[in-house]
């Protein structure tokens, strides 16, 4: 523990500095340009260092902790998951002009037909008290001149291990939309040379959205799945903000009757 004399001293070097500082910013529209030039460089160095620090702050601080996988799971569940970004902060958290097949994280990828792209995505921080999932995507698109935008998530190999056509594959997400907009989901599960399909829309109308696969009305072949993937389809996004909050996906058998 830090003596009181030597806090005592870190306050004064403190206030000293904070005055340093502010004597510095009130001075700049008349100081000599060349110490204008020295204290822009000084500023930038100490800006880089405490955007570190308070982006590290609020990843710490701010709920939920960081690495949470708890979320609401129904009965009978087998397999279970939440994806990394949702989960945990990625070393590239935002980006620009996305072009189609670019990649956010390890399991997650854009794809469009824009001839050009005014589409961004960042991951954000979540911290929000009714929020389970550390982390957030936001995806900012503005002039749209293509004919399809989804974002494609491709699901862990244990997803596809046991997988049954007894089985129901559900998605849970907390979506906030700017504008209404038609927001589709569809399940790829690839089992030798074929791949099943199903399509579903997401419910809308109300913040937390979930959606349902009944495997049984598809012609999986159990003994040769190979790959799952969702594509998350957004119908006219043209000039609309869409964030999602949480996706979390959970397996369990229909209900013997």
């Amino acid at each position: 523990m830090r003596a009181p004399s030597s806090r005592l001293l870190d306050k004064l070097l403190h206030r000293r500095f904070l005055s340093r500082w502010a004597r510095a910013a009130r001075r700049a529209d008349t100081a000599e340009l060349s110490k204008l030039r020295v204290q822009r460089q000084r500023a930038g160095q100490l800006r880089h260092h405490l955007d570190e620090l308070m982006y590290v702050a609020d990843s710490r601080l701010a709920l939920p902790r960081i690495g949470l996988n708890a979320f609401q799971k129904p009965g009978g569940t087998d397999w279970s998951w939440r994806p990394e970004l949702w989960r945990g902060p990625l070393v590239r958290k935002g980006m620009s002009s996305v072009k189609s097949k670019q990649k956010i994280g390890g399991e997650v990828s854009i794809f469009h037909d824009c001839k050009i792209s005014e589409l961004t995505l960042r991951q954000l921080r979540n911290t929000r008290e009714e929020d389970l999932a550390p982390f957030g995507l936001r995806m900012d698109v503005f002039r749209f001149d293509g004919s399809f935008l989804s974002l494609v998530l491709d699901l862990p190999e244990s997803a596809t291990v046991g997988l049954r056509k007894r089985h129901l594959v559900r998605m849970d997400m907390k979506i906030e939309v700017e504008k209404p907009l038609e927001v589709f989901v569809r399940l790829n599960i690839k089992h030798g040379p074929n791949t099943e399909q199903v399509v579903r829309e997401i419910p809308l109308n109300q913040e937390e959205a979930m959606v349902e696969f009944d495997l049984a009305y598809t012609k999986l072949n159990e003994k040769r799945v190979d790959a799952i993937w969702i594509d998350l389809i957004f119908e006219g996004p043209e000039m609309n903000q869409v964030t999602l909050r949480d996706l979390t996906f959970s397996r369990y058998p229909r209900a013997e009757i």
